[in-house]
């Protein structure tokens, strides 16, 4: 099989990684020159001690890089440490513009500023189920949400009771 035409520095390509290598083969790529873009989108995990900011791949097991010159060769991603493969459409090597790359960084930059009530799945009116308190496996009924805390509507012997509580003392009734 034959190595696609040189490739263009405008274009970006898309390779698969190993799972969860995604880092390592941004390391290595960049190692061998190419211009190398993993988009990363901020979470939130919940722990005891509350939600913890994380940023993970926004495309897990994919990374995409461009050579730097038209004379590099991108034959060279299939044996970098890291990666799976070249993701491909027939034999040639899948391909992206800078537009659309450029649509990708404006979604990163937006999820990474935003604050954790922008980021919650937690909205006034869901149901949700208390964990990890005196009140576990309780179910109340949102009514706010703010960057700190949930104020959750509980019935307690036949009263509207409201409680308020941290993000990870709840989860959505599923």
């Amino acid at each position: 099989m034959t190595e696609p035409h040189s490739p263009t520095p405008s274009r970006w390509y898309l390779a698969s990684t190993k799972p969860r290598l995604e880092k390592v083969a941004l390391y290595n790529l960049e190692q061998q020159a190419f211009e190398v873009y993993l988009p990363l989108y901020k979470q939130y995990k919940k722990t005891a001690n509350g939600p913890v900011e994380m940023f993970e791949p926004m495309f897990p097991r994919y990374i995409f890089f461009r050579p730097q010159s038209q004379n590099q060769s991108i034959s060279v991603v299939r044996s970098t440490k890291g990666i799976h493969n070249l993701v491909r459409f027939g034999f040639e090597p899948a391909s992206l513009d800078d537009e659309l790359l450029d649509r990708i960084r404006q979604v990163e930059h937006l999820r990474n500023n935003a604050s954790l009530l922008e980021i919650s799945q937690l909205k006034p009116g869901q149901t949700v189920l208390f964990k990890h308190s005196a009140l576990s496996g309780l179910e109340g009924i949102v009514q706010k949400v703010s960057s700190k805390r949930v104020a959750v509507l509980l019935q307690i012997m036949g009263h509207p009771t409201l409680v308020q509580v941290d993000h990870h003392q709840v989860e959505l009734r599923t």
